[in-house]
């Protein structure tokens, strides 16, 4: 029988190369997102190349009533999810806290925090009656370290570190692995959506050197999914070369 994977944010960037590479690997999946059209191009996509089975779920992680009425109508046998990857996350804007938005705030909350534990919680009991299973948890350097600006983002990818640390203690009794990936600078569609559109602004951001692109961070779940079952990954940064931390890049 096939594994299954539960990928949120699938529509684009790291969730949608995480699609590609556990479909290349047999998988099948769940894919989750807002933007249905590309869930279903996708998913298409993959059933063709791969041959492996793909349902769709369309929800916005923020909204509770949507996940877990999407996700409890799921069929049975779709419930035996082995590995979840809470990769659903966005930054919106790049103010001084006195000058901070107040809709960005609760967007950056309500997405990094409140939407993973949402989807964590109806899947975690899935994994516990089925007496297995693996979270992986998708952070940020900005969840290790505070920059200039960073703030209410930095503080949500810290909320992300410490709940990847309490779901690792509070799960390890029923023998579910929990990860978490803190990547640097990758270039994706996180910058844009971080300047609300404005492309130029965000290829700026990946100007001078060698980001991680999305292919980078998906290799390395993959390699945290795919150790042998006595050994759990907690925690792992990945960075780009040029990149030393969270403000340090060389720009050659």
């Amino acid at each position: 029988m096939a594994k299954i994977a539960l990928i949120t944010g699938a529509t684009s960037g790291i969730g949608e190369a995480c699609a590609h590479l556990f479909a290349r690997e047999k998988y099948n999946l769940i894919l989750t997102g807002r933007r249905v059209d590309r869930l279903e191009k996708l998913a298409k996509k993959l059933n063709t190349k791969y041959n492996v089975e793909v349902a769709v779920s369309q929800f916005d992680v923020r909204n509770r009533e949507e996940v877990t009425e999407n996700l409890e109508a799921l069929p049975a046998k779709w419930k035996k999810v082995n590995v979840l990857i809470n990769n659903a996350g966005l930054s919106q804007g790049l103010d001084p806290i006195q000058n901070g938005n107040l809709d960005d705030w609760d967007t950056m909350i309500d997405t990094n925090v409140k939407g993973l534990l949402y989807v964590s919680k109806i899947v975690a009991n899935w994994m516990i009656s089925n007496k297995a299973g693996h979270i992986i948890n998708i952070g940020s350097i900005a969840g290790k370290e505070v920059y200039p600006n960073g703030n209410v983002y930095c503080a949500s990818k810290h909320a992300v570190d410490a709940l990847n640390k309490g779901m690792r203690l509070d799960l390890v009794s029923h023998g579910i692995k929990v990860s978490a990936i803190h990547p640097g600078a990758v270039e994706t569609e996180f910058s844009e959506v971080r300047f609300k559109g404005d492309k130029e602004r965000a290829k700026k951001v990946y100007d001078g050197f060698d980001p991680l692109v999305a292919d980078d961070i998906a290799e390395t779940i993959w390699f945290v999914v795919s150790r042998p079952a006595h050994v759990n990954i907690n925690d792992m940064v990945v960075m780009p070369t040029a990149q030393a931390n969270a403000v340090t890049i060389f720009r050659g």
